[in-house]
């Protein structure tokens, strides 16, 4: 996101401006972020992602939803765009806005440069408050690497790292698994991260 924030505005001023902007922005603690555009690479994963947890849901009264999807934080009036968002069970919409979704189950964000810091840190601990949590993934997008936050007893939060082409990745309140190969399917990776290197013949 951008770290130029516009002047503070009301949360219902910024839905008025968002819903006729020509790009997307984040609202946060009172300030408007522009969105930065994606790369290739970020579009692809975040497809392939759709794809394969889509797939998997289907049938099981659970929603895969795009980066096109708003979602708010009740209890710190974040307005954003998690690069994919599923809800299971009927969909929560916001008071103020049909449009905004507020119970999600999972929430993914690839990372990108310029919104590592945010998606790692303050990000996280605006969607720790969403009651309806219990998983947010981390995905790295230059190298296969999916970090998944999942939620414990009394709100606390344990970190599962899972990496590699071979891995895969589980997600048992979703009740599916997800292969790091499907997640990466057609994403140009450094040879490090390809394959391991053949041995030597002497």
């Amino acid at each position: 996101m951008s770290s130029m924030p516009d002047p503070y505005l009301p949360p219902e001023q910024y839905l008025e401006l968002e819903a006729d902007a020509l790009i997307k922005h984040e609202y946060v603690n009172g300030f408007l972020y522009a969105m930065a555009g994606a790369s290739p690479e970020h579009n692809a994963i975040s497809a392939n992602m759709i794809i394969s947890i889509g797939g998997r849901l289907k049938g099981r009264g659970c929603r895969v939803f795009t980066s096109d999807q708003r979602v708010r934080v009740p209890q710190t009036d974040l307005y954003t765009y998690p690069d994919l968002t599923v809800i299971c069970g009927p969909m929560n919409r916001d008071d103020r806005d049909p449009l905004s979704l507020t119970n999600p189950t999972l929430l993914a964000e690839i990372l990108s440069p310029s919104s590592e810091a945010w998606d790692r840190g303050a990000k996280f601990v605006h969607y720790q408050a969403l009651d309806s949590l219990t998983d947010y993934l981390v995905v790295s997008q230059d190298q296969p690497r999916i970090e998944r936050h999942y939620r414990q007893a009394e709100d606390t939060w344990l970190l599962q790292v899972v990496q590699g082409l071979d891995a895969v990745l589980s997600l048992p309140n979703l009740g599916l698994e997800l292969p790091l190969a499907e997640v990466y399917d057609g994403i140009e990776l450094p040879p490090l991260f390809v394959s391991p290197a053949a041995p030597h013949a002497f």
